[in-house]
């Protein structure tokens, strides 16, 4: 497996996705599909973290009406720091968020995390939808 970018080892995991989609394991996770953030845009990427807790936000924050989930997931080919947190709006990556265009493929699930209470999760969409608001706010894509 090549995580490489530039001869740096970005991270070395364990990394995880967070979805509301009801997955396998060995099953692949694809870039294509519409953002949670931003309907209209098709994503060409596929988001991923090393924090259990960024998974469960995205888990929360996922569209669907399935449960959330967090997945144990392995990159198949190069990734990158995910620019929308990176830097832009947080110096380095504390938030040890990455992006790939190539699959992740799950390897497991986890079942225990913290969850947002309802006041948190009401607070991050309240948030979300500022963004909306804001034309400056852009995805980097």
């Amino acid at each position: 497996m090549e995580n490489k970018k530039d001869e740096q080892v970005l991270d070395n995991g364990p990394f995880y996705h967070g979805t509301k989609a009801d997955l396998q394991i060995g099953d692949l996770l694809n870039a294509g599909f519409g953002s949670n953030y931003h309907s209209e845009i098709i994503m060409n990427h596929i988001y991923f973290t090393a924090l259990q807790n960024g998974a469960g936000l995205a888990a929360a924050l996922a569209k669907g009406d399935g449960r959330e989930r967090i997945y144990i997931v392995e990159p198949t080919g190069k990734f990158e720091n995910d620019p929308n947190v990176t830097d832009k709006k947080f110096p380095g990556n504390p938030t040890r968020s990455y992006r790939s265009t190539e699959p992740l493929k799950i390897v497991g699930e986890i079942k225990e995390w913290i969850r947002l209470t309802d006041e948190e999760l009401q607070n991050w969409k309240e948030r979300i939808a500022k963004l909306h608001e804001n034309p400056d706010a852009e995805i980097i894509n």
